[in-house]
């Protein structure tokens, strides 16, 4: 019977917590032997354990003044994973005066811990939550020092505060921990990862490069705490910007005081490279059992160089190199330089660094791995990224064949014929590695422009047929348009021309496409720019009938008045309008990349003529002749 009660005032309880309402709560406990300190869930939890946690600060504090003195010691309670009220406080902002208060009636919850040894601090810094750290961390540093701070910032695993603030992706906190915790910038945890290693692994948030979105950012002060009268949006970049802004100092802080980025791996090579496939080579078994067994090693953490390389984390790349530009030369495990794993993780931006700065292209480029891979080879790999966007093959096929491509103006003429441990050259390499992508995206193409071509032939029907039908009739005794000297008659027989003359266009392209040989090389342009030009056509005769199907109805339908004539036009070309803008969106990466293009043709044509070659005294040749050996016939 005491079970079945008990269950129903866990359950009122309970529900009422959740439902918000604090007067049932507190009517509950009052009536209950012992109130706040019942426990309501299977897990231990006491009423002010799940109060505190649903971020009820003046409910918490009720609570709190219901608990007699003499009973203080009994808010020491820890429930099922060991975890106090004081901890619980720690997973949100709101219950800063709550902690104030329960510290002051049992202070000893201030350096209990929980069943993964962490403290109420730790728990704070776990969760990223700012104002209640700052309140938690006061209080540690006025009644520790010295030793004692060890329990309050590393817990039982080894990880930090500096960790666990790294992976919550609070990057003030962690540079305050850092900043104020110096000898915790070195510590590893259990798996030997340093904060810089740790955050190396992370994806970090840049601030957009638009320059609209830019403005806005330059308005906003990202250090205000009272963001109650901003607008949500504002809310979002204000938040974004305060993280960009740390996150660039947290880079430096760590890259100055870290020292992991001075151990790197050996860099003699387990293979010498060769140039064809004779002599002393590891049979396929015994490279696979090899491989088998490197992989169920553990591992140690790669350099944080490394480590950021694959994670696409640039800034952090930048900040090492600029402060320790010999870090260029570190290797994983594997033995590969950052250009190899930049390639195999097709991390663009950190491979153009690299490659553009001062001797580090000749340093790395003809360096191999333990596998006797070359930068190339590199280039027939790939690591699948779950964030990466989805294009279609054919065009992820051109990317590769555009960065082996790439990549081989960069390397030594002898890297053509060097093999790796499985006799493949890079060439070999990567076209086995795509064998299979070649066929998805022949197959791809083919059943695109198959589409496409259907709807372009119903285009140019429907454009052919308007041009026999035009709007208001023909002239039954000279055949000829009855509305013909208007205007807007011309701006009809113009885009119903293009429309018509654009869509077959495009039918020629697509056709050209299905017919192709869709060789390898083929996809490194002309397939793809067919396939582009097609679709292009396609759209231009969408545009274009659009256009025309707007003029018609104004022709035909106009009633001569200035509010019907502009909701006409408004209605009319309202399909055009919404198509430029859904079009521009999707081929917005087609767009840059000819921009790009264009801009960088138009900057090397100006060097041409700003860099004007020296004029030279009468009778120079533009040839050194030594006295004693004179010059070479070629």
């Amino acid at each position: 019977m005491e079970d079945s009660e008990d269950m129903k005032i866990n359950s009122s309880l309970y529900d009422a917590l959740m439902k918000r309402d604090d007067n049932k709560v507190l009517e509950i406990c009052a009536s209950i032997p012992k109130g706040p300190l019942h426990t309501v869930t299977i897990h231990e939890d006491t009423v002010i354990h799940i109060a505190t946690y649903q971020k009820q600060n003046d409910l918490v504090l009720n609570l709190l003044n219901m608990v007699r003195s003499s009973d203080s010691h009994k808010l020491t309670w820890q429930n099922n994973s060991g975890s106090t009220i004081l901890h619980e406080t720690g997973t949100n902002n709101r219950t800063v005066s709550a902690a104030s208060e329960m510290l002051r009636r049992a202070p000893m919850l201030l350096s209990m811990i929980n069943k993964q040894g962490e403290t109420a601090l730790f728990y704070a810094a776990r969760h990223g939550k700012t104002k209640i750290f700052k309140f938690l961390h006061s209080e540690v540093t006025r009644t520790n020092l010295g030793p004692d701070l060890k329990t309050f910032l590393m817990r039982d695993d080894k990880s930090t505060i500096l960790h666990l603030a790294i992976l919550s992706r609070n990057y003030w906190m962690a540079h305050d921990i850092a900043t104020k915790h110096k000898r915790l910038m070195n510590d590893r945890d259990e798996d030997e990862m340093t904060p810089l290693q740790l955050l190396s692994c992370q994806k970090l948030e840049t601030c957009s490069t638009n320059v609209f979105v830019q403005m806005i950012y330059n308005l906003i002060d990202s250090n205000v705490e009272d963001t109650s009268l901003m607008l949500p949006l504002l809310k979002k970049m204000r938040k974004k910007k305060f993280a960009c802004e740390w996150a660039k100092k947290l880079i430096k802080l760590l890259v100055q005081n870290d020292i992991s980025w001075e151990k790197t791996e050996s860099r003699q090579s387990k293979h010498r490279a060769k140039f064809h496939q004779y002599g002393k080579f590891s049979s396929i078994a015994q490279l696979e059992e090899t491989a088998a067994a490197y992989e169920t090693a553990s591992r140690l953490p790669d350099t944080p160089l490394i480590l950021a390389t694959k994670n696409g984390c640039k800034e952090i790349v930048e900040e090492i190199l600029d402060q320790y530009p010999q870090a260029i030369e570190h290797i994983d495990q594997d033995g590969r330089n950052i250009l190899h794993v930049a390639i195999k993780y097709r991390n663009h931006d950190v491979f153009d660094y690299v490659v553009n700065r001062k001797y580090a292209k000749e340093r790395l480029r003809g360096k191999i791995d333990n596998d006797a891979n070359t930068l190339m080879h590199m280039a027939g790999e790939e690591v699948e990224d779950v964030n990466a966007d989805l294009k279609g093959p054919a065009y992820v096929l051109q990317e590769n064949l555009k960065l082996f491509k790439k990549v081989k103006n960069i390397c030594p003429v002898l890297d053509d014929f060097k093999m790796n441990s499985k006799s493949k050259t890079a060439l070999q390499s990567f076209y086995e590695n795509n064998k299979q992508r070649r066929e998805i995206a022949k197959d791809w193409m083919i059943e695109s422009a198959k589409n496409y071509t259907v709807v372009a032939v119903l285009i140019a029907t429907v454009a052919f047929a308007a041009e026999y039908t035009v709007p208001g009739g023909l002239n039954s005794k000279t055949g000829e348009p009855l509305l013909k000297k208007k205007t807007l008659f011309k701006f009809f027989t113009i885009s119903d021309a293009m429309s018509l003359s654009a869509a077959l266009t495009s039918v020629i392209m697509f056709l050209n496409v299905i017919t192709s040989s869709y060789r390898f090389q083929d996809f490194e342009k002309s397939l793809i720019r067919k396939l582009n030009i097609g679709i292009t056509m396609l759209m231009t005769s969408v545009a274009m009938l659009m256009v025309a199907f707007a003029v018609t109805l104004i022709l035909t339908i106009s009633g001569g008045r200035k509010w019907t004539n502009t909701a006409l036009y408004v209605i009319s070309f309202f399909p055009v309008v919404v198509f430029i803008l859904v079009y521009l969106q999707a081929e917005k990466n087609h767009i840059l990349d000819v921009f790009k293009e264009s801009k960088s043709a138009l900057k090397h044509i100006v060097s041409m003529f700003a860099n004007k070659k020296p004029k030279y005294a009468a009778g120079y040749t533009g040839r050194y002749v030594s006295p004693a050996h004179p010059p070479l016939d070629i």
